[in-house]
C-alpha cells in the first residue's frame, strides 16, 4: 500500500519515541506509541484507483459519505454542491474531479467546526481550487474540520490536472465540497458512500 509522503513528518518522530521507550524498558508505552504510528500510516494510505473512462463524468474528489446535494451560489453564479464528509477512517487524499487547468486557488481562514455540519462549508478554514475543463468549470473545496488543522494542496494556479489526479489532502478528519454546473446530471444522493477518483458524482452536459 502506498503511503502519502506527508505521513513521515509524524511517523519518523514517533518511531524515535518508540525506540527510546523500548530501549529504557518502558514496553507498554512503547507499544502504545507504536499503535499510534501504525494508525498514522493507515490514515495516510494512498491507494491507486481506477478512473472511469467517460470524460464527461465528474469523479468524487474524496472518499467519504455524501452529506449534502444542494444548490449553491458562488459569486452570484448558481452551482450544484456535493458535500462529502471524511472520517478519520477514510482515505484523505483529494482528487481532481475533472481534467483541466487550475484557474484559481484561494485559501480562506476560518473556524474549525465539526466537518459533518452543513455550516462547515461556509465557516471553516478552507482551500478552494477552481478547475476549468473542456466542458465546464468545477470547484473543489478542501475544508478543515474539528480535528483537522492542516490543509495540504499540491497544485498551483495555472497548473494542468488530469481527472482523478491527486491534488492534496487534509489531515485527520475533514470535508470536501465539489461544485459543478446546475445542468449536470447528479449521480449521487445524500447518504451515499463515494471513493475518490473512482466514484462518479455527476455527468456534465456536452457543449457544442
Amino acid at each position: 500500500m502506498k503511503i502519502a509522503k506527508d505521513a513521515f513528518v509524524f511517523v519518523i518522530p514517533l518511531l524515535v519515541v518508540v525506540a527510546g521507550l523500548w530501549f529504557v524498558g518502558l514496553r507498554v508505552p512503547a507499544l502504545v506509541f507504536l499503535l499510534i504510528t501504525l494508525f498514522i500510516l493507515y490514515f495516510f494510505r494512498d491507494p491507486e484507483r481506477r478512473i472511469p473512462d467517460d470524460p464527461l463524468l465528474v469523479v468524487s474528489p474524496a472518499d467519504g459519505k455524501v452529506m449534502e446535494v444542494e444548490p449553491a451560489q458562488v459569486n452570484g453564479v448558481s452551482h450544484t454542491r456535493v458535500g462529502i464528509f471524511l472520517s478519520v477512517f477514510d482515505v484523505h487524499i483529494n482528487r481532481a474531479p475533472i481534467a483541466g487547468v487550475v484557474k484559481s486557488r484561494h485559501y480562506q481562514k476560518g473556524k474549525f467546526e465539526a466537518a459533518y455540519s452543513k455550516s462547515a462549508s461556509l465557516n471553516n478554514e478552507q482551500n478552494r481550487l477552481v478547475i476549468a475543463g473542456k466542458e465546464a468549470v468545477v470547484e473543489v473545496v478542501q475544508i478543515a474540520g474539528l480535528i483537522a488543522r492542516r490543509i495540504v494542496c499540491y497544485k498551483k494556479e495555472g497548473e494542468a490536472v488530469s481527472r482523478g489526479e491527486r491534488i492534496g489532502l487534509i489531515r485527520f478528519g475533514s470535508k470536501t465540497d465539489c461544485l459543478f454546473p446546475t445542468d449536470a446530471e447528479v449521480l449521487v444522493r445524500k447518504g451515499d458512500r463515494v471513493r475518490g477518483a473512482a466514484s462518479p458524482i455527476a455527468r456534465l452536459r456536452p457543449h457544442a
